[in-house]
């Protein structure tokens, strides 16, 4: 039997090898190795021979590896893995004798100080387990215990639990009094170093062994680590330190051993970390410090009886709902409601908690608009949290790095006023106008806006009671909102980076303060704020791109709220003076050379209240109507003709209709022509330039005034509406509405729709309206989805029947048939041809059609927006033979008139333009008589191109042509031409494809081109 043992000896030595081996290896057998490692060594008939040499070899290994090198960081990992796996796996009494040299060992290495986030995570956990070695495992006797969370068991005896729970107790005690090892200050050191890693799976994996050797500690040793543990909530330390303090505090209070007479000191330093927020360059920290102090309200919830934390409960309610609503971090609310609604839940002591659980559930958290504007109001119903919210967006919201959050907090500042008002107004505004001139950039932003919203909300508020703000607002603060403009300007901060918050911020004071009637009329205060909303206006183009839009906005809104309020006399009449100054100054704005200031004025005189603009609407629609003509036919200022065409819209919407009126006041019989017709020009606007299709942005806007002053017109004045206006308006909206962009497309669909089933005002002299009404039924307003192009050329392809719409519809679907959006391109054909079968064998339906594609093609020959792909749409028709009626004609007109077009585009240089004229010739030649001869000519020309794309494009559509239509050549020659065709370099220098090209002429019987140098573009 002696060689059986050296023979399991020698096996059990090659296996230890293996081991060895795959813990140094890399992917997934390193990870399964050191579990093996555990469960083997830890083997009675093992460990006595072989577990002194494993940890012998693993401790030389850690001391020999420099962990410089993947390679080495690799086996250190190894190591580490299998010693952390025998210490959590193996017995206490077998490990207890190696602990304090594998510890020792450590401290040599000095892991915590690697730059590998793995080898610290392991270093740590392995140090917790080196932990749980030196101690006994036991319950701590002195540990928190809420009771049995087993409905079973506390339905069960209570005598029974009573005695052994005694029983248990008496042990424990005896157990208390027991030295503890000297090595236990450098794990807890190493542990609490570790809540400290700038790695979150380090901090939390030192938490959790912080909560496991706790719990092994007698009462005063433990205390002093939770003393320690609270040491980390120091501003004087980093965000990773406030993580990993909370994560080890949830640990503890999980367990049970943080214990009640020490939330005295926990509650308020877990308090702070739900509004831990740090700015560190162009963002914060604090967002893991927040989410990981939701964990701990949550555990505390599970952990403590509820006359335990009853004397913290408002701190704790507030703070969560606090965090739950107003947080940055979607992450953050979410975990603040879910720790919200466990203490609910378990505590039962939340004031309105099942309310407000309900309001503010996980998802309804999740859009922070939602949470500041809507759940907010609601939750400040409660007296218990009104004043807590209002304090907490005063001292930590309106002063965020973020803008965004700024603007939310104002708002809702607005929206909880009438929940506090005399709070607001005799606390809150106070304070703010003391930091609404104050240094601090972003808490001055907030301040002036805050200020605004809340001066608002009073006077909504004193206007409920049939009151003024100034009954709210005292004099002192009335005073103080007006100076800010004042200060801020002879400090000189509107200028440079802050200008561009400060200018937004007191345009919403003016704004806000003009909309609360303010007793500022013929204050000089009026004239400083017109004066800086004149000088933003004219100084746009000196702001950032990111805020100029907002910059913008701010400025029209305040000037429409200042106007409305105070350039208006007792007689409700404009002020003659300043109407003449500022109408002059917005149309001498439309001339500038700044894009910006261009919109900034067009939008201004939009914005214009009614009284300014009686008497002095044919000037300014004149002047935007100039602006737009000029600047479109230039191709530049598109942002400008927009806000433009918007403008005429909210000029006329606001001026009225009266069929007699005078044409400087109200839109009128005399002036709707030009209106209309100003809109319709718009809607044809395809400017392009480095971003596409900008022109898009300017026939959006036609559309939406077009509808807009067509549907008061119906409604006031339907008689100044004249068929051939309507007729123009419908066929614009359905060229729009056949073209290749969703968006666009989606929009003329829709409001085609809406006039066309609008009954209240119902609008006059539609064209075809019954055939439309069949075609669109009034279920497709909401049915019919217009972005998707399987539904929509479905519809919009039946409009080529009706002739009123034949014209525009095909001019809108050749741009998308022949287009290069694959999806677009494909489902308009289809329809497009459905459409086709159906008239293919009327010769009548046909010619009509084909005359209308035509009209389409000479009238849009140097347009290569629309010539190009219909181009490609009529080469898809001749492939598909729509035309074979047609064809059988000798010299059919069609064919000749699109052959006489096709040569006009010759001398074009838009290589796309010529292979689109060659597929059409291609498809030309189906047509008998001389015009095929013709074509040919052009063919073969073509062949001696000057570009050399052009010239292999003509002899590869060739070859298939005479595939094709093998009548178009001699049989006796036909293998001859395309023997020719295919074997021709046509790439090469001219001469030699001149000389195969006439070669290729003879053959087929077409006079040879004689040689023209006029144009150097073509050589024939």
């Amino acid at each position: 039997m002696i060689w059986v043992s050296q023979l399991i000896s020698i096996s059990l030595r090659g296996l230890i090898t293996s081991l060895r081996t795959y813990l140094f290896a890399m992917g997934s057998p390193r990870d399964a190795a050191p579990v093996l490692v555990s469960k083997f060594m830890t083997r009675p008939d093992v460990k006595q021979k072989h577990l002194g040499c494993f940890l012998d070899w693993s401790l030389t290994s850690i001391s020999q590896s420099s962990g410089d090198s993947m390679i080495e960081i690799r086996k250190l990992d190894g190591v580490l893995q299998s010693l952390a796996k025998l210490f959590k796996h193996g017995k206490r009494d077998d490990f207890l004798q190696y602990a304090p040299i594998v510890l020792c060992n450590l401290e040599k290495k000095r892991l915590s100080e690697s730059s590998e986030a793995m080898l610290r995570k392991i270093h740590i956990k392995l140090i917790q387990r080196l932990g749980l070695t030196f101690l006994k495992p036991r319950l701590a006797a002195w540990r928190y215990e809420r009771g049995s969370r087993s409905l079973a068991a506390n339905l069960s005896v209570s005598h029974t639990t009573a005695t052994v729970t005694a029983a248990v107790t008496e042990t424990q005690e005896q157990e208390e009094d027991y030295d503890i090892p000297e090595e236990m200050e450098t794990v807890i050191e190493h542990l609490l170093v570790g809540l400290k890693d700038k790695e979150t799976i380090v901090r939390w994996s030192a938490a959790k062994g912080i909560g496991r050797v706790t719990g092994r500690l007698p009462k005063e040793l433990a205390d002093d680590v939770v003393g320690s543990v609270l040491d980390c909530f120091s501003f004087q330390e980093t965000d990773n330190a406030w993580h990993g303090g909370c994560l080890a505090l949830a640990e503890l209070g999980r367990r049970g051993l943080l214990l009640p007479s020490r939330l005295t000191d926990v509650v308020p330093l877990i308090m702070k970390a739900l509004t831990y927020d740090e700015k560190r360059g162009a963002c914060s920290v604090g967002s893991n410090v927040r989410d990981a102090a939701c964990y701990v309200c949550w555990s505390f919830s599970r952990a403590y009886d509820p006359k335990e934390l009853q004397p913290f409960v408002t701190q704790i309610a507030s703070a969560l709902l606090i965090t739950a609503v107003f947080d940055r971090n979607i992450n953050c609310r979410r975990a603040a409601s879910a720790a919200f609604q466990e203490n609910v839940g378990r505590q039962g002591t939340f004031p309105h908690g099942i309310d407000i659980v309900t309001a503010a559930d996980y998802f309804a958290v999740g859009m922070i608009n939602n949470c500041y504007l809507n759940i907010s109001v609601f939750i400040a119903g409660f007296p218990e949290y009104t004043k807590s919210m209002i304090e907490h967006l005063i001292s930590r919201k309106i002063n965020h790095w973020d803008g965004a959050i700024r603007l939310l907090a104002t708002k809702a500042l607005h929206n909880l006023t009438p929940q506090a008002p005399d709070y607001m107004a005799t606390t809150v505004l106070p304070q703010l106008l003391t930091t609404a001139v104050g240094v601090d950039l972003h808490s001055r932003h907030g301040a002036i806006l805050a200020c605004g919203e809340i001066t608002y909300a009073l006077y909504k508020v004193a206007l409920q009671s049939n009151r003024t703000v100034m009954d709210l607002v005292s004099s002192e603060c009335v005073d103080a909102l007006k100076n800010i403009h004042n200060l801020l300007h002879e400090r000189k901060q509107y200028r440079g980076f802050g200008g561009a918050l400060m200018r937004p911020a007191i345009c919403s004071l003016i704004e806000k303060l003009s909309l609360s009637k303010m007793p500022f009329k013929n204050d000089p205060i009026i004239t400083a704020w017109q004066s800086l909303i004149d000088d933003t206006i004219k100084n746009l183009n000196l702001f950032s791109s990111g805020v100029k839009e907002d910059v913008i906005v701010s400025v029209v809104t305040a000037l429409a709220a200042l106007s409305e309020e105070f350039y208006q006399d007792q007689e409700n009449q404009a002020d003659t003076q300043i109407q003449d100054a500022l109408i002059s100054q917005y149309l001498e704005g439309l001339k500038s050379p700044h894009l910006l200031t261009r919109c900034g004025s067009a939008r201004a005189l939009g914005c214009l209240p009614r009284f300014m603009i009686q008497s002095k609407l044919k000037q300014i629609f004149g002047g935007l109507e100039e602006m737009c003509t000029v600047t479109q036919k230039e191709g530049n200022f598109t942002e400008a003709r927009r806000d433009a065409v918007r403008s005429v819209a909210q000029v006329f919407f606001k001026t009225g209709v009266c069929p007699h009126g005078s044409p400087d006041s109200v839109l009128c019989s005399e002036n709707v022509v030009e209106v209309f017709s100003f809109l319709l020009c718009s809607i044809n606007d395809y400017t392009t330039d480095s971003r596409g299709d900008i022109g898009a942005w300017v026939r959006k806007a036609a559309m939406t005034s077009l509808q807009d002053i067509t549907l008061m017109v119906s409604s006031s004045a339907p008689e100044i509406l004249s068929p051939h206006l309507v007729k123009s308006m419908m066929c614009c909206l359905a060229q729009q509405a056949a073209e290749q962009n969703d968006h666009y497309r989606a929009h003329a669909g829709n409001i085609f729709l809406h006039l066309l089933h609008n009954t209240e005002p119902e609008v006059p002299h539609i064209p075809h309206k019954e055939e439309l009404l069949s075609i669109f039924p009034v279920e497709t307003i909401t049915s019919l989805n217009w972005n998707a192009p399987s539904q929509a050329f479905k519809y919009i392809t039946q409009l080529l029947g009706l002739p009123e719409y034949q014209y525009h519809t095909l001019l809108g679907l050749c741009v998308s048939v022949g287009g290069i959006t694959e999806s677009t391109a494909h489902h308009s054909s289809q329809s497009l041809f459905t459409f086709l079968k159906g008239i293919q064998k009327d010769i009548d339906a046909l010619t009509q059609f084909t005359q209308t594609l035509l009209g389409i093609f000479r009238n849009n020959l140097q347009n290569d927006r629309v010539s190009v792909p219909l181009l490609m749409m009529l080469s898809q028709m001749l492939a598909n033979n729509f035309f074979e009626i047609l064809t059988t004609q000798e010299n059919h007109q069609v064919c000749v008139d699109l052959l006489g077009l096709c040569k006009e585009l010759r001398k074009s240089r838009n290589v796309a333009k010529i292979r689109a004229c060659i597929y059409v010739y291609c498809g030309l030649i189906q047509f008998e008589g001389d015009v095929r001869k013709k074509v040919l000519s052009q063919l073969l020309m073509l062949l001696c191109h000057t570009f050399p794309i052009i010239r292999k494009t003509t002899s590869a559509e060739m070859y298939e042509m005479l595939l094709t239509y093998n009548d178009v050549a001699d049989p006796d020659v036909l293998e001859d031409v395309l023997n020719l065709l295919s074997d021709t370099q046509w790439d090469s220098d001219l001469a030699t494809v001149r000389e195969r090209r006439n070669q290729l002429c003879d053959w087929l019987g077409v006079p040879r081109p004689r040689p023209i140098t006029k144009d150097p573009a073509q050589v024939l």
